[in-house]
């Protein structure tokens, strides 16, 4: 029976015996055989769909812990900035928990999926009329200000902890670590706790080395990239539109111990690849999540992706949290008079 995080690792996470066990079940995604792109790329490539978290994306693993400690301690409220997801996760948690939770969003700039997750689970949410990097400094001033409220972004230990989960996963179901583990990077949480989590695993014996961690960036969003903070962060990509991301030390950490790298992509080129992703291997991932396979297409057209090598992709959010970048791809829609010889016609066989 799937019993969440805390239940599967527990002895290898931060908690005592005041800590709640929360659960929603979160973690043991599937990793999926991406054949069809794999042969194309010549790889052997696997989605680690984090969109089937309950809250449909990887956030839940790192808020499952986080709330669990602020609820330890005794808080009174959580609160985080979002561009979408981590308010999702948050809101869910904090009322799994009974704890009150406040969300700062980029006003105008939410995915409507994802903030309707937040309103419906009953967080208070706040639209600051600028972007997620102000709203976060926002919501770190607050937390220090205001005793007892837990700020739940990954500025918390605690978020990243939990995130390592999804590398032990990938490794107790592989048997060893991939050659490469490629992912978005937004607040540059998330690479950093896959490479914690490799190394964990490495220092017990589970495996003996570290895959190469490629780090993909929005071009409008790139400042792992470009090595300098980005002041207006513009990409369709809305999980990664962060301009100034508070785990970037962390991050380039991961990328030179592990001999890997950041790149950039264009927003054309992530919606291609969300396309791609849904034509031709049936999984809807959200822009954010496609940024890693955009990146793939990339290095293959510039001879740089190493042929029969074994790469996971992070898919770190559902497509269903921002359906709106989707529309106007496919084909369009077609309405026909309610008669068998008017389907036949339009079936063309």
């Amino acid at each position: 029976m799937k019993k969440g995080i805390l239940h599967t690792y527990e002895k290898f996470l931060p908690l005592t015996e005041k800590t709640p066990l929360l659960s929603l079940c979160e973690g043991d995604t599937p990793l999926i055989p991406l054949g069809n792109i794999g042969r194309e790329l010549g790889v052997e490539l696997y989605g680690k769909f984090e969109g089937l978290n309950p809250t449909g994306s990887f956030k839940d693993r790192g808020m499952v812990l986080a709330v669990a400690k602020a609820a330890e301690e005794g808080a009174k409220a959580v609160v985080c900035a979002s561009t979408g997801n981590t308010s999702a996760s948050a809101a869910a948690y904090g009322a799994l928990a009974g704890i009150p939770c406040f969300t700062l969003l980029p006003a105008g700039k939410v995915a409507s999926g994802k903030l309707a997750q937040a309103v419906i689970h009953g967080a208070r949410v706040v639209a600051v009329r600028g972007n997620f990097d102000e709203a976060l400094e926002m919501a770190r001033t607050a937390s220090r200000e205001k005793g007892r409220l837990a700020i739940v972004n990954s500025v918390n230990p605690y978020r990243l902890f939990g995130q390592r989960s999804a590398a032990w996963e990938i490794c107790d179901e592989l048997g060893s670590p991939p050659d490469w583990l490629t992912l978005p990077v937004g607040n540059a949480g998330n690479i950093s706790a896959y490479c914690a989590g490799f190394e964990f695993y490495r220092e017990i014996g589970r495996i003996s080395r570290l895959p190469r961690l490629i780090g993909v960036q929005a071009e409008g969003a790139a400042p792992m990239v470009k090595g300098a903070p980005v002041d207006n962060p513009e990409t369709v990509a809305t999980a990664i539109r962060i301009g100034r991301p508070v785990n970037a030390s962390l991050a380039r950490r991961a990328v030179e111990l592990t001999n890997g790298q950041f790149l950039s992509v264009s927003d054309e080129e992530i919606l291609e690849a969300q396309g791609i992703l849904a034509s031709k291997n049936g999984i809807f991932a959200e822009p954010a999540s496609c940024a890693p396979l955009a990146g793939l297409y990339r290095l293959k057209k510039m001879d740089k992706l190493p042929a029969v090598i074994r790469i996971v992709m992070v898919l770190t959010g559902n497509g269903l949290k921002d359906p709106d970048a989707a529309k106007g791809r496919g084909e369009a829609l077609v309405e026909i008079d309610g008669t068998t010889e008017a389907l036949l016609e339009v079936l063309g066989l």
